[in-house]
């Protein structure tokens, strides 16, 4: 076979002959054309980019997807593999046309195993649905990123996803046991085994966990659960120096307390949420500049009274305004639509690129104050929030009144120097939301030349030809 060059095709148009054939495999119902009804496969939550396929495909069984990938490697068609279409990496943008691959059909929870704590489930499960059904037989899955009410675990998978509760329980890749997958020349595998300890052979699972879709086709999760905490307790802390906040997160660790949740969000992010939701009952007052909103969870109130009495004692230490506790079920879902809404918001208030910052969490204070210096150099202003108790900010850089010459021009050279910053403080590009399409050209930062090779080499055996969701995580001059 003549392997295909993906890396320096123009934008792919199928055939007639090329469309007939893949319709056959997957269903005429399970096909779109229409640019009309393909628009919303165009793009997903990354910036406002576009890139139109040539069709769209929503197979029902992993041998349909099979055949599909077996027939596309052979002509050289590049597919690009789609969940839900949350991602703001780009990872699921069809960026050299071709074939738009959905895996919204997959979207059966398959079997809920109580014995072993286990769940079998389908890629297109949203992820909210499949926490409520475990949740119902007593049983919890943590990572929970804030798109959780319409992302697909298989996103999930593909991106590692974390969300706020990874502090303390793991982000995706520490809860998937097992994956049966398509691979890009057809053939349909499992990946490891549904056991907790596995040392046989290389780790194929992990693999697959967060390469965004670039290696294979995941059509079957195997996940681990846990036991569901019941109990809970919720603080808002108010502080009048955005950096104290910053300084007060890994003092929480430092005093012996893992809490189930430590996020952060700068004044600004809560002022545009506010506006962006009315039904929020909170008010902020002119001194306070940011807040950490903190969760402990378990099984026994008392200890976790005790546990939100030692990170009170932290936040006085660091000169919080106040501790505000949410009193009822009511108020703690207040506060958590609240940060879970900070995204929406900003993306209604301009246009913007939002980076993932992420680095030791004792980085922080420098992480936010650099970010902040290198705004002020380059004059463009950033919304900063994120999940403090892992170190990953999410720094949304605002376009506001910049030039479209400057937002095109200079942003990525700031945007590249908030990169260094990251790694000079021991940290990376991504903590959760992938490279995909948008951060590839950064890559150099994180890695030297050697680590690239090494990581084209295991696409290469995956994807001999390149075809399956080409363009993403690797730099153009590759």
């Amino acid at each position: 076979m003549v392997l295909c060059n993906i890396a320096v095709m123009n934008y792919t148009v199928l055939s007639d002959l090329h469309q007939i054939a893949i319709t056959k495999i997957v269903g005429h119902e399970l096909c779109l054309f229409d640019e009309a009804l393909m628009i919303s496969y165009a793009h997903d939550e990354t910036e406002d980019l576009m890139f139109m396929p040539s069709m769209v495909v929503k197979p029902d069984t992993p041998q349909k997807i099979a055949e599909v990938m077996r027939y596309c490697n052979t002509h050289c068609i590049p597919v690009t593999p789609r969940g839900a279409g949350t991602g703001l990496s780009g990872g699921a943008l069809p960026v050299y046309g071709g074939v738009l691959l959905s895996t919204e059909k997959l979207n059966r929870i398959i079997h809920i195993d109580e014995k072993n704590l286990q769940v079998i489930t389908e890629p297109g499960v949203i992820t909210q649905v499949l926490q409520e059904a475990v949740i119902e037989k007593g049983l919890y899955y943590p990572p929970d990123p804030s798109s959780r009410g319409s992302c697909f675990i298989g996103g999930n998978v593909a991106e590692c996803a974390g969300g706020p509760r990874a502090v303390k329980y793991g982000v995706t890749k520490d809860y998937v046991l097992n994956l049966e997958v398509v691979l890009p020349t057809g053939e349909i595998i499992w990946t490891g085994a549904n056991v907790l300890k596995n040392s046989t052979g290389y780790n194929l699972t992990q693999l697959m966990v967060g390469s965004e879709g670039t290696l294979g086709i995941v059509t079957k999760i195997v996940l681990k659960l846990i036991p569901y905490p019941p109990l809970s307790v919720v603080m808002l802390v108010p502080f009048s120096d955005a950096e104290k906040a910053c300084e007060a997160v890994s003092a929480v660790f430092r005093a012996g307390i893992i809490p189930s949740a430590l996020e952060f969000m700068e004044r600004d992010a809560i002022e545009w949420t506010l506006k962006y939701r009315n039904d929020i009952p909170l008010k902020i007052g002119p001194e306070e500049k940011a807040h950490l909103l903190v969760e402990v969870d378990g099984y026994s109130l008392e200890t976790i009274r005790n546990e939100a009495e030692k990170v009170a004692a932290v936040m006085d230490e660091y000169q919080a305004i106040s501790i505000h506790y949410a009193e009822s079920a009511e108020e703690k879902n207040a506060l958590w639509k609240l940060r879970r809404s900070v995204a929406e918001a900003v993306k209604s208030n301009s246009i913007y690129k939002e980076e993932d910052t992420v680095v030791p969490r004792y980085e922080l204070p420098r992480l936010l104050k650099g970010v902040k210096d290198i705004g002020k150099k380059y004059g463009f202003q950033s919304v900063c929030y994120g999940h403090a108790g892992d170190g990953n900010l999410h720094v949304n850089i605002i376009k506001g009144d910049l030039s479209d010459e400057i937002w095109r021009q200079e942003l990525p050279k700031g945007i590249r120097e908030i990169f260094q910053l990251c790694v000079s403080l021991g940290g990376t590009l991504s903590g959760e939301h992938g490279i995909g399409w948008v951060q590839k050209n950064y890559m150099d930062i994180a890695f030297n030349p050697v680590q690239l090779q090494l990581m084209k080499s295991i696409k290469h055996i995956f994807d001999p030809n390149g075809i399956l969701n080409p363009g993403k995580i690797f730099p153009d001059t590759m």
